[in-house]
């Protein structure tokens, strides 16, 4: 039986407020904004974690291929924070695509990260070559069933792929976790997830590895002109697109900074102008080749 659990705003340390959250469509809710922690080790994550925490972040994103598992829930440990007022996010790897292996990795995951229960469980990749992806998402709404996760979803996930699971299962999920950002807005892809009711959730949203997308022209005049830093500027475009961004850094100020992105708009021109951005599908990680 699923228990009535999920995410209870508090208060930070700092006097910052916690992001708002979202309703997910199995009954937990979301912070709309949270802290990435790829690529920190067990060390920085535990000390960017913890900070983070103090800052007012409730939601921290991690996952199994991450090797920081143990460090993040040090972190969490560290804050101080009651469990419940956070919001714990991880995902399994293709070795853990079936039924059993999903719970198992459950097992692994709340062990390394110490906590009863996780509040996101996502499937990594769906390594449809495996093509073992539904089974495991069987096996994640075994655990949502279970009590033992509040939420379910999948990342990096395609239309195709996350219809399948919906028609395999019935069960719709929480959220797709993709790569997204001003230079790759994907909006098919955010098309067909609000038409489902899933939260589109945005790994690197501020560029990653695609270097330069704060230093644009364009993102620093609408910085400028707002009073903004050019990273405030991108992490709120993906809030004016109903997504949930989860940046990472280990830098105090700029935690504080990407945390602080709830008390200004975006106007129509500055969105549009923003959409000029737009590079189509160049350097999105294609889900049919990659995994992990």
């Amino acid at each position: 039986m699923r228990l009535d659990r999920g995410y209870v705003p508090g208060v930070s340390t700092t006097g910052t407020a916690p992001a708002p959250t979202i309703p997910l469509q199995n009954g937990a809710r979301i912070p709309r904004l949270g802290l990435g922690t790829w690529p920190m080790d067990d060390r920085e994550a535990e000390q960017a974690v913890a900070q983070a925490i103090g800052l007012g972040y409730r939601l921290i994103d991690t996952a199994f291929n991450y090797g920081n598992e143990t460090g993040v829930g040090r972190g969490i440990a560290a804050s101080g924070v009651p469990r419940e007022e956070l919001f714990v996010t991880t995902k399994l790897n293709k070795e853990d695509h079936g039924v059993d292996e999903a719970q198992r990795a459950f097992e692994r995951s709340a062990t390394k990260l110490d906590v009863d229960y996780i509040d996101l469980l996502l499937i990594h990749w769906p390594n449809p070559a495996q093509d073992r992806y539904v089974d495991a998402y069987r096996g994640l709404v075994r655990l949502l069933e279970d009590g033992r996760v509040s939420a379910i979803g999948l990342s990096n996930f395609k239309p195709a792929h996350v219809d399948r699971v919906i028609e395999a299962t019935g069960v719709v999920p929480d959220v797709d976790q993709i790569e997204l950002d001003p230079t790759r807005p994907r909006p098919q892809e955010r098309a067909y997830l609000r038409g489902k009711d899933v939260v589109c959730q945005s790994w690197s949203p501020l560029g990653g590895r695609h270097a330069g997308l704060r230093e644009h022209p364009v993102v620093a005049e609408i910085a400028q002109k707002r009073g903004r830093t050019p990273g405030q500027i991108v992490l709120r475009w993906h809030l004016e697109l109903g997504c949930v961004p989860i940046p990472k850094s280990a830098d105090a100020e700029r935690q504080r900074q990407n945390l602080e992105v709830f008390d200004f708009s975006l106007s129509q021109d500055d969105l549009a102008r923003l959409a000029t951005l737009d590079r189509g599908g160049e350097g999105i990680t294609d889900s049919d080749a990659f995994g992990h």
